[in-house]
């Protein structure tokens, strides 16, 4: 069963995780699990996304494949049901629009949601990265994978490099041209957000997506998130439940790479968090 989960979950997460620096010890980069209560997980070991709104989640649309109604999510730890999944109607994998809303079926009144960034501009901005996928470091790349990580959470930092049309982008940088705790995100942390902090109010810029270019998880390897301030009009419209039917759909049309139809009902019960967690 482990050897399943490990090809699906590395398939459909395109191998990100939190990967960092080689010469900054690891202790440095975990923080507790409740260090962002407004991080939702999806899945037994990741896929993420963050509270913004007291019942919407926000993610990429690749990390949703297993997600309906009635599913359970963590947030803040807490199981929490699925109302309704909505996926832009213009997802392209690998490509573009990967992103994607969640309603709740409750409001969530004692976590304070994160706002969505809408007129910042990116470029150059310091923002955080967080997850509980695999882990290692930029010479090696990934190591650890996501199960045997266990959950330990792990927050990174990386500056944005572009800001253009829906994504903005990131790259691992080395030594003094990287930041005291550099990262990129890696296997399991699909969907998480990169954020920062502002006066006490938390702002999410980007959605985790996937990477291009170099090795994953490697020095020089260029992560791509998608940008929310370009999607901030379809957030807006999804929630206020305007031209939904337009705008999104129900659940993905087009499955990450390696899975089928025929196998995602096992793929999910293998997967899914229970109610009971």
């Amino acid at each position: 069963m482990r050897f399943w989960l490990l090809i699906i979950l590395g398939i459909s997460f395109n191998s990100h995780s939190i990967v960092i620096r080689h010469d900054v010890d690891d202790a440095d980069y975990r923080v507790s699990s409740d260090v962002l209560p407004q991080l939702a997980t999806f899945y037994i070991d990741g896929g993420h996304g963050t509270l913004i709104g007291s019942k919407w989640v926000l993610t990429a649309a690749h990390a949703t494949f297993c997600l309906r109604p009635n599913s359970t999510i963590l947030i803040n730890n807490v199981p929490t049901l699925i109302d309704q999944v909505f996926v832009h109607s213009d997802y392209m994998p690998g490509k573009s629009h990967d992103i994607a809303l969640i309603k709740l079926q409750q409001v969530l009144s004692d976590v304070k949601p994160l706002m969505i960034n809408r007129e910042k501009e990116e470029l150059d901005e310091v923002l955080w990265f967080i997850g509980i996928g695999g882990t290692g470091n930029g010479i090696t790349g990934q190591t650890i994978d996501n199960l045997a990580n266990q959950g330990q959470m792990r927050r990174a930092q990386n500056t944005v490099k572009v800001a253009q049309g829906p994504v903005i982008k990131f790259s691992f940088d080395r030594g003094e041209n990287g930041l005291p705790l550099e990262g990129v995100s890696g296997g399991g942390d699909s969907g998480g957000p990169a954020y920062q902090y502002e006066n006490g109010q938390g702002i999410v810029f980007g959605v985790s997506s996937r990477v291009e270019g170099g090795k994953i998880g490697r020095y020089g390897v260029t992560e791509v998130y998608s940008r929310v301030s370009y999607f901030a009009d379809w957030i807006d419209n999804i929630i206020a439940g305007n031209n939904v039917t337009k705008l999104a759909t129900p659940k993905l049309t087009q499955l990450p790479a390696g899975l089928t139809e025929a196998i995602l009902p096992q793929v999910c019960e293998e997967i899914n968090i229970k109610s009971s967690h």
